[in-house]
């Protein structure tokens, strides 16, 4: 791996874990649906800056519908479950939460299409769980009903991320594919779309909870701009150049920028119980995306 891919996995890393760090920042004041549907809608004007700059074709080959619904899938959705976490929940918390993205997916795949569950795979589903349950039950947030809805708002979200990787490879990939920068326009333009009506009824029975101060709308531009649609264009950039193997070591950085962020600019406390379930929730990633050993040479040529 050359020093530019490490430092735009880095780079990567650091936005993306301070997407909980302005959540945390803007939900109390604006609220969740409304932080969600900014977010979308600020990523997908964007995004088609982006599109302009890059001078891309705007050639969706049909598949702009799929572009979507997947956004709904991949990012309303989502976005919308990390907003309600975030209200109760440290910054931290949803960043090593975040990552158990590839255990929803082994799951996910098991479940509903066909995936075959190994070894490696099932063991680390259940490392995954017990970090989750280490995080809950011994963090510095007291164990409360609100606690575990905003991990099961977390765990919702990481679903539909897993769920969003099949319906991706079965409505884009297998299709012909699709220029990636495109398929990131559509999702969160699809996102937006269907936040929308949400958030017009929010805003005409509830009104905003609070006057907004130049810092939200500041963390509400990065987490539009910087933490969708830059991320995205860096993230496509790093799967081109690196494999999507390779690129998901992403998943293994955000959580300490995320504690990180938390800790410097929330005073949020780091205690032991971060380190313990940020490290089984890390050995349960890479025991899910570790490549299979591959056969010896003789039992290949048996066979």
């Amino acid at each position: 791996m050359r020093s530019s891919d490490i430092a735009r996995l880095l780079t990567l890393s650091a936005i993306w874990g301070a997407s909980f760090l302005f959540m945390r920042i803007i939900v109390p004041v604006l609220g969740p649906l409304p932080t969600a549907f900014l977010r979308v809608t600020l990523g997908a004007i964007g995004m088609a800056v982006i599109l302009l700059v890059f001078r891309a074709r705007w050639a969706f080959k049909g598949r702009l519908g799929a572009s979507m619904l997947l956004g709904v899938i991949n990012s309303g959705i989502p976005f919308v479950m990390y907003c309600f976490a975030a209200r109760v929940l440290p910054a931290g918390y949803s960043a090593i939460l975040n990552a158990t993205t590839p255990l929803m997916g082994v799951v996910i795949g098991t479940l509903f299409f066909r995936e075959r569950l190994t070894g490696a795979k099932g063991l680390g589903v259940l490392f995954g769980l017990a970090g989750v349950a280490i995080l809950t039950r011994t963090g510095p947030v007291s164990m409360s009903e609100p606690v575990v809805m905003g991990a099961l708002a977390c765990l919702v979200a990481t679903s539909c991320y897993g769920l969003a990787g099949y319906l991706t490879k079965r409505w884009i990939s297998d299709r012909g594919g699709l220029d990636a920068k495109l398929v990131a326009f559509g999702s969160q333009l699809g996102a937006a779309v269907v936040l929308l009506p949400f958030f017009g009824y929010v805003s005409a029975t509830s009104g905003i909870p609070g006057p907004a101060t130049g810092g939200v709308w500041a963390a509400m531009a990065a987490l539009g701009f910087l933490c969708s649609a830059v991320a995205y264009t860096l993230f496509f950039r790093l799967i081109a150049d690196l494999g999507p193997l390779r690129s998901l070591t992403v998943t293994f950085l955000i959580p300490p920028f995320g504690v990180l962020w938390g800790a410097l600019f929330l005073n949020e406390a780091v205690t032991m119980a971060h380190f313990f379930g940020g490290c089984f929730i890390a050995l349960a990633v890479w025991l899910v995306c570790k490549p299979p050993k591959a056969l010896p040479a003789a039992r290949r040529a048996a066979s």
